[in-house]
């Protein structure tokens, strides 16, 4: 059997083209390379925004690098089709950190996969309950400790993280305001998420607009954006404020701002506002919880998400 890939060629500057992919072939590995190893066959890929990051090549020691002609790592489901263990038997599905390839060996212990409930199809797997849905969920309930009747504000918030950190706020009972960008984005927050204010910095003054519906602040700041905007909202922030710092998004590409502009700490200090970073992967304990209540507000009809499926592995780089 043929093992299809596709590789790294070059990094990207700026933004991401179909040219910085090669598409290989190498005969399916028949053996494991070391022992507690399982062979998965990929089913679903996620194509997450943190994949720039792998592959730009920064050495920082908080990223994972995809070296030039390596396969491009990315989330991945698959479906175990070679094993000698029995607590990872043939036919299980496995959620984790694959690659672009038909075919890959991995240790799901050392290499942190999980097991995909039956009763869960991938699609959901990898989108309502999935590793973004877990980001909101624990970036949000266990970092910003969220609490009843608080501001919530969650930039970049019709993305596939923000969308579900603004209504687990609506869920759990605060204000909530996302800021996105478009009309598109505007319309489907405010009508079919049912978020309670949105900002389009793409078309408002973000900052004339957080004063005006927030003039006595904000509780909870669920950050994706990075840049300036952080600046902004820490000048507004109410004390005992909680900064939830989950992307940095206006410098992915390379051509936004790389580093926040400088922050009022001394506003952080005697407010006693928190400011925490933090990977889904650390609260791998509260993934059953989570995966629980996702499951039960989308069953509720209480959680609205968007699905892009593509078929077809060739797409993979135009996707």
């Amino acid at each position: 059997m043929i093992n299809r890939q596709w590789l790294l060629a070059k990094r990207p500057v700026g933004a991401v083209t179909p040219d910085c992919f090669r598409y290989n072939e190498v005969p399916s590995q028949a053996s494991p390379p070391a022992d507690g190893m399982v062979l998965l066959r990929h089913e679903l890929l996620l194509c997450a925004p943190t994949i720039r990051n792998w592959i730009s090549g920064n050495r920082d020691s908080y990223y994972p690098t995809v070296e030039i002609d390596a396969p491009i790592m990315a989330p991945a489901i698959g479906r175990i089709v070679v094993s000698n263990d029995p607590d990872w038997p043939v036919g299980t599905r496995l959620v984790g950190a694959g690659s672009w390839q038909d075919e890959q060996w991995v240790d799901p212990v050392k290499q942190g996969f999980r097991k995909v409930p039956e009763h869960i199809s991938s699609v959901d797997a990898m989108g309502v309950v999935g590793i973004n849905a877990l980001t909101a969920y624990c970036g949000l309930l266990r970092v910003g400790q969220v609490r009843e009747g608080e501001v919530l504000l969650v930039s970049g918030a019709a993305g596939s993280v923000g969308s579900v950190v603004a209504q687990i706020g609506r869920i759990k009972g605060c204000r909530v305001i996302g800021i996105c960008g478009g009309a598109d984005k505007v319309r489907w927050l405010s009508e079919e998420c049912g978020i309670d204010h949105v900002i389009d910095y793409k078309g408002e003054d973000v900052v004339a607009r957080l004063d005006e519906l927030c003039p006595d602040g904000i509780d909870v700041f669920f950050d994706n954006v990075g840049g300036s905007l952080l600046r902004d909202v820490v000048a507004r922030m109410k004390p005992k404020g909680r900064i939830v710092l989950c992307g940095q998004i206006s410098a992915y590409e390379g051509t936004g701002e790389v580093a926040t502009p400088p922050l009022d700490v001394m506003r952080m200090i005697y407010g006693g506002i928190r400011m925490e970073g933090f990977l889904a992967r650390h609260h791998v304990a509260a993934f059953d919880e989570a995966i629980n209540d996702l499951a039960q507000w989308d069953a509720e009809g209480l959680l609205t998400h968007r699905e892009d499926v593509r078929d077809g592995f060739a797409r993979l780089p135009e996707t």
